[in-house]
């Protein structure tokens, strides 16, 4: 571990800019490579020498080795990983799935060295003192640590420097970064390095790293050689965060904003909780409440601190560290993460009773300046009322009654939509971006019918129009009766013919949709089958 990096030394060097070896915090970080995509084989039952993907957005976002050397890479169209290693097993990327997959990793850790931060499902960190001086020495703690992690079934890499982002990057290349030496590892290092760690960059970190390179900045060391004040003039805040972490500074500085007294929120669960979904609606609702103290003063959280206990005395202890400052919606799903893993984990770890108090503590805030209200008004706000009320109706009347739909895969409309609990993450059952032959062409009309009420078609001599079996209306359209009312057709569009399930008997389908103007005012999505003509939405 460290190999070809000089061995650590005791004390900084002259001129480091770094403090004493007495003074520095030394950090430990724990990397699991490809989480995303070993969580997702892990969840399949896959072995390890299936390539795996992990796909948002119809791209790639994660991939195990033996996907990589088929030739899959991250950024890459699905299409194109499936051309290169045809036997990829694809699937949608799943945050939920990853946090409470990860639950047994952070307890490993966490048994033998106590005081974890987990910065994302995939990556913790810890201070190294603690687990130095029980090991001995950094470099035994960092292959006990290593031990830990692998006693559960999963690889991972130990990186040890002075500060949490140099810490990071050394755990990607298992590297123990000597005292004082922070800035000259990272020196060596490629400007894209800034941006490739979510957990510590803002979601403009990568556009930032763009303009650097074009601007001929190359490594990280080229970008610290630069004036604090000439970066923050020229590039802003997320700009002067990652100058300090290329001069081997911490991000945020020691002056961070005291946490004000009586943030920590907490409720008592009569009776006790032992249901995952019990557990994230308490979570939703504690949520609400911790960022309504904290609007009061002005204050975000950027550490946060959860415990559960159950009624025989165990706890779950875990403190969540992000980049930017959580919003209710992130610190509802830090909580539902780590209830879901020690509810759902290992046998062994699981509690024999179900939870009994849930606490959430701010450990580090920052001010909240970004979240005040605009120059032009308190952009958001009425989102923000809307789900508050929501989340007080959902209290009211249970955590499945208050739903909110959300994309899916399918062709028509309806089969587009599914319904989640508010607070809950929408995750497709379907892949939406996924070719879908005979799909609706956008725009979708904006109102779906739950039951699709029946409606007849006529031709001008008052023949039914029918889809043949070539897909062609068998005539032109004239007229259209819904009820009792009877409106001329003065337009239409289609038919799309879609065969569902044709692999089959038992459930196949044929149907066909089609677009119709009434009177040249009011626009139909109407779909024919064996049960003739219905429509399915209106359009405005």
């Amino acid at each position: 571990m460290g190999a070809g990096y000089p061995a650590p030394q005791r004390s900084s060097g002259p001129g480091s800019g770094a403090v004493s070896g007495e003074a520095a915090v030394r950090v430990v970080a724990v990397w699991c490579p490809d989480w995303p995509a070993v969580a997702a084989a892990t969840a399949a039952d896959l072995p390890a020498t299936t390539p795996v993907a992990v796909v948002a957005a119809n791209r790639v976002v994660a991939c195990t080795a033996p996907a990589r050397a088929a030739g899959v890479r991250r950024g890459s169209r699905r299409r194109e990983a499936q051309g290169r290693c045809p036997e990829l097993h694809v699937t949608q990327d799943d945050p939920d799935r990853d946090a409470y997959l990860f639950e047994p990793v952070v307890a490993a850790i966490d048994a033998a060295a106590p005081g974890v931060e987990v910065l994302r499902p995939g990556l913790v960190v810890l201070a190294a003192r603690g687990v130095v001086r029980w090991f001995g020495s950094e470099e035994v703690a960092a292959e006990r640590l290593v031990d830990e992690v692998a006693s559960v079934g999963v690889e991972c890499q130990v990186g040890i420097a002075d500060e949490l982002s140099a810490a990071v990057l050394a755990a990607r290349r298992a590297a123990l970064v000597p005292r004082g030496m922070s800035r000259e590892f990272l020196a060596q290092l490629p400007i894209s390095e800034l941006s490739v760690e979510p957990a510590l960059a803002s979601a403009d970190r990568a556009e930032l790293v763009d303009l650097l390179r074009r601007l001929g900045i190359r490594t990280i060391g080229a970008f610290a050689e630069l004036s604090p004040a000439d970066v923050m003039s020229r590039f802003g805040a997320d700009a002067t965060l990652a100058h300090r972490c290329a001069r081997g500074l911490p991000e945020r500085p020691p002056s961070a904003r005291p946490v004000p007294p009586d943030l920590a929120v907490d409720h008592r669960c009569d009776p006790p909780v032992d249901r995952v979904d019990t557990a994230a609606f308490v979570g939703r609702a504690l949520a609400e409440q911790l960022h309504v103290r904290l609007a009061a003063v002005g204050a975000a959280c950027t550490r946060l601190l959860v415990r559960a206990r159950t009624g025989n005395g165990e706890e779950s202890v875990r403190t969540w560290r992000v980049a930017e400052p959580l919003t209710p919606e992130g610190t509802a799903d830090r909580v539902r993460w780590q209830l879901d893993g020690w509810l759902t984990g290992r046998s062994a770890d699981r509690p024999t009773s179900g939870i009994t108090s849930v606490l959430l503590e701010p450990v580090e805030v920052v001010t909240a300046g970004a979240l005040q209200p605009g120059l032009w008004g308190d952009v958001g706000a009425g989102d923000d009322r809307a789900r508050r009320a929501l989340v007080r109706v959902q209290g009211l009347l249970g955590g499945d009654a208050v739903r909110v739909g959300a994309l899916d895969g399918g062709r028509g409309p309806l089969e587009r939509i599914v319904f989640v609990p508010v607070g809950e993450k929408p995750l497709p059952g379907r892949d939406p971006d996924a070719p879908w032959p005979g799909r609706l062409p956008p725009p979708a009309p904006p109102m779906v019918f739950h039951v699709p009420p029946p409606v007849a078609l006529d031709d001008d001599v008052g023949d039914a129009v029918i889809v043949t079996e070539r897909g062609l209306l068998s005539g032109r359209p004239t007229w259209l009766r819904w009820g009792s009312r009877r409106w001329s057709v003065s337009g239409w569009a289609g038919p799309w013919p879609v065969d569902e399930y044709w692999w089959d008997p038992d459930t196949t389908r044929t149907v066909a949709r089609l677009q119709v103007l009434l009177d040249g005012a009011r626009a139909l999505l109407i779909v024919g089958g064996t049960d003739g003509w219905r429509v399915e939405g209106v359009y405005d």
